[in-house]
């Protein structure tokens, strides 16, 4: 019998690794005035993998640092916003701690971390600020190839949550990534999405996009905001801040093995009598993020 303990070691390796693939829900609670609730416990939720019920394996609620990724547009597109960019970006980091972890992305024909060759991220928000206040704004829109960067460089991040704040006017018209290719990578992370909408004085200025942003950040979980003045770049800027703040960290195992390419469907309720109707803000479902056969491998 002990002749064969290696290979026994090795399927329950091979086993056991096909049922720990943790999917992770991100979920924004509200009250019915868009208040953020805080204080649930895990008895509270109620969590469906393409509709069965999961038993939540993971629960955690605030407090937590935060990875923190800007997407930021430098396109034609945007230079006669250049004073609302400066003002979303300063917003955002003003409202980032001690301990989160920041990076920049800044786009338009092509992709480039905001921060020096080989620094991946930084605690410094000054200086991530003083680093995209510093680009021109000129050249073509590669949004989706932006997007895909921010989601693949916060693979390397170490903190619990994990987001991006997209600031643009929304529209793409030089990247080499569909939108398709942006949303699959979206649904394999566990990132939210936020955007801050820089929209020009006509709803219909070229190279302009809302809905763009407005689908990107629901399909995780995230909002799109479109202010007009300072005043509402800040409120804007400070409410993603609380989102993050006061965002709960739900997660299960499947109960069924994932092949890595469908899409499975999350939904994600509370239960709170006494507390009225709240509503429950988490990405819309996720793609697993390898193939099972792969995961069956020791």
């Amino acid at each position: 019998m002990l002749a064969f303990l290696p290979a026994v070691v090795l399927l329950l390796q091979a086993v056991i690794s096909v049922h720990t693939e943790l999917v992770v829900a991100p979920a924004v609670v509200t009250d019915a005035r868009g208040h953020h609730v805080g204080g649930l416990t895990r008895e509270d939720f109620r969590i469906f993998d393409n509709g069965r019920p999961q038993p939540i394996s993971a629960f955690h609620h605030g407090g937590s640092s935060v990875t923190l990724g800007l997407i930021v547009d430098r396109s034609q597109s945007m230079r006669p916003k250049t004073q609302a960019l400066l003002a979303a970006v300063t917003s955002l980091l003003r409202t980032s701690r001690a301990d989160d972890e920041l990076f920049a992305v800044d786009f338009n024909d092509e992709i480039s971390l905001a921060l020096a060759a080989g620094r991946r991220f930084t605690n410094d928000a000054d200086e991530l600020a003083a680093a995209l206040s510093a680009v021109r704004a000129e050249g073509r829109t590669a949004l989706y190839d932006a997007v895909a960067a921010g989601l693949e460089h916060l693979e390397a991040g170490r903190a619990e949550r994990r987001a991006l704040v997209l600031v643009s006017d929304g529209g793409d018209n030089g990247s080499r990534r569909k939108y398709a290719e942006v949303l699959a990578l979206a649904r394999r992370s566990d990132a939210v999405i936020y955007a801050i909408g820089l929209m020009g004085s006509s709803p219909t200025e070229e190279q302009e996009d809302a809905g763009l942003l407005q689908r990107l950040c629901k399909d995780t979980g995230g909002v799109a905001y479109f202010p007009k003045t300072d005043a509402e770049i800040a409120a804007a800027s400070a409410t993603v801040a609380t989102d993050l703040r006061e965002q709960y960290t739900l997660g299960f195992v499947p109960a069924e093995p994932t092949d890595g390419r469908a899409f499975r469907k999350i939904e994600v309720t509370v239960v709170t009598p006494g507390l009225g109707r709240l509503r429950v803000r988490t990405r819309s479902g996720y793609i697993a993020a390898g193939d099972a056969a792969e995961r069956r491998q020791p």
